[in-house]
């Protein structure tokens, strides 16, 4: 175990019961009085290209919306039912696609609307669009300042969360805004970087808010804390903070129900020097921390970045530079205890998924070095690794070649008695991921692009991908497309 390890784990036991933080709120916004409008109706769409309806639902289908990051359950796995099994020899083509700009934020869907967050030219945009064809309700935008100082992709890392009726959004430059669903008015907005003294991280803000009841929290990140802020949902107002030592990490706040209480779960942790960070575990009502866990790499330029993963009563974590994965079991008094760890099971931003008494994820900073893993939740024990590669013929200037590719920094979406695989340049998996092996079952490619790194999402028999890049051989550019996942009668 690396000697950083050592030292966090041996900090664990002291942890427990931490009394909620007491934070002023740096400048408690203004809330708009909105204007009284009918909500607007779906019009077309310019950056839309319609292809053709998807098949009815069948009746028996289990659906679902997709509200926020990773999905309703907050762990990537989907109720819905009635998918189909096969794709088409000549491809799975969408029912409709968008031109979209910069970033990597998922879709977010609620009934009839779907709302995507992205960046187009110099401005961050919100989206609020008809998810069964792309029509636009409406579109709100803002001028960011915000430049990447690696000269990586300025758009929004953080996706959409929709409640309440509302929309909130959390912009690469730390911008918070929280919209009228049916109209995209502005309700709130906050300038959290400035309002809280925080400095522009590795690659801007990219943790997810979540709506907890009456409250989006966040990971701010403040230099002597909040870590983690509670805000009102309608008044954007600070209600509570916690912690004060780490600071903002790209793990999304996950929220479950461990020991019969709802906890909110924060894997925080980003640049710093020297390295912190780690996961606390608070109480949503008031902030209360019922105990810090370290865990991060002791590299400088690392980051935790794969979002915690409840699992009954214990929390799966994991970052991919040097500290790799390890479970935490939470006992009867909220106190933490380390199960096991292991150097080897370290997801990069890929959200590993439970299998009945599996996890499943992929190893490794990526792309070369991204092993599909499969280990025992109790023990921590590898079970199997393996990494799919295949070969493609592509045609290009040169002729027709062999390209050798495969799943790499991919999604996983558990559904349907099955897991769809996202590969990292744009394939689409059936998977049986077993204890006995991995085993693919269908496999069709949806477009050759890089950083194909957002996480799927589906609703209603409806598949959203986002193609971040321009295509390599199409030259078409970075785009949000909706595929037909329905079994049909």
């Amino acid at each position: 175990m690396p000697r950083g390890i050592l030292v966090f784990a041996a900090l664990v036991g002291a942890a427990s019961q931490l009394a909620a933080a007491t934070f002023v709120d740096p400048k408690p916004p203004h809330v708009a009085e909105l204007k009284p409008m009918a909500p607007p109706a779906p019009a077309t769409n310019p950056d839309t290209t319609f292809h053709a309806a998807p098949r009815p639902l069948p009746q028996d289908a289990v659906t679902s919306d997709w509200p926020s990051f990773l999905g309703p359950t907050h762990n990537m796995v989907s109720p819905e039912t009635r998918l189909r099994r096969e794709f088409p020899a000549a491809g799975l083509a969408p029912v409709w696609e968008m031109k979209k700009g910069e970033g990597f934020s998922a879709p977010a869907i609620l009934g009839q609307r779907l709302v995507l967050f992205h960046r187009v030219g110099e401005n961050e945009v919100v989206d609020c669009l008809h998810p069964a064809d792309g029509r636009r309700y409406w579109r709100f935008s803002y001028a960011t300042p915000y430049q990447d100082r690696y000269g990586f992709n300025p758009g929004p890392r953080a996706s959409a969360a929709i409640a309440g009726g509302a929309v909130f959004t959390y912009g690469v430059a730390g911008t918070l805004h929280c919209l009228d669903l049916e109209t995209g008015q502005v309700r709130w907005r906050r300038e959290l970087l400035s309002e809280f003294g925080l400095e522009q991280n590795f690659f801007g803000v990219g943790s997810s808010p979540l709506v907890e009841g009456d409250k989006v929290i966040i990971n701010v990140g403040a230099p002597a804390g909040p870590c983690v802020a509670a805000f009102d949902s309608k008044t954007g107002r600070m209600l509570w903070g916690a912690g004060r030592t780490w600071g903002p990490s790209y793990a999304s706040p996950i929220p479950g129900t461990v020991r019969g209480k709802r906890r909110v779960f924060v894997f925080a942790g980003g640049e710093s020097k020297p390295p912190t960070g780690g996961l606390l575990c608070l109480d949503p009502a008031n902030g209360a921390v019922d105990f810090t866990f370290p865990w991060r790499g002791d590299r400088y330029e690392s980051v935790n970045a794969a979002s915690p993963v409840v699992i009954g009563d214990s929390v799966f974590i994991a970052e991919c530079y040097g500290a790799g994965g390890a479970l935490v079991d939470i006992r009867p008094d909220m106190t933490a205890r380390q199960r096991w760890a292991n150097p080897t099971f370290g997801m990069h931003f890929m959200t590993a998924v439970p299998g009945g008494d599996y996890l499943y994820g992929i190893n490794g900073h990526g792309p070369s070095d991204a092993d599909f893993v499969c280990v025992e939740v109790k023990t921590g024990r590898e079970v199997w690794r393996t990494q799919p590669i295949w070969q493609e013929k592509v045609t290009g200037k040169r002729g027709t070649q062999a390209m050798n590719v495969g799943t790499f920094r991919c999604s996983l979406l558990p559904v349907d008695g099955r897991t769809l695989c996202l590969g990292e340049f744009g394939h689409l998996l059936w998977l049986d991921l077993q204890p006995a092996g991995y085993r693919e079952l269908a496999r069709t490619w949806l477009f050759a692009a890089t950083e194909t790194w957002t996480p799927p999402v589906l609703s209603r028999g409806l598949l959203y991908v986002c193609q971040n890049s321009r295509g390599a051989l199409h030259d078409e550019p970075p785009r949000l497309l909706c595929y037909d996942l329905r079994a049909g009668d």
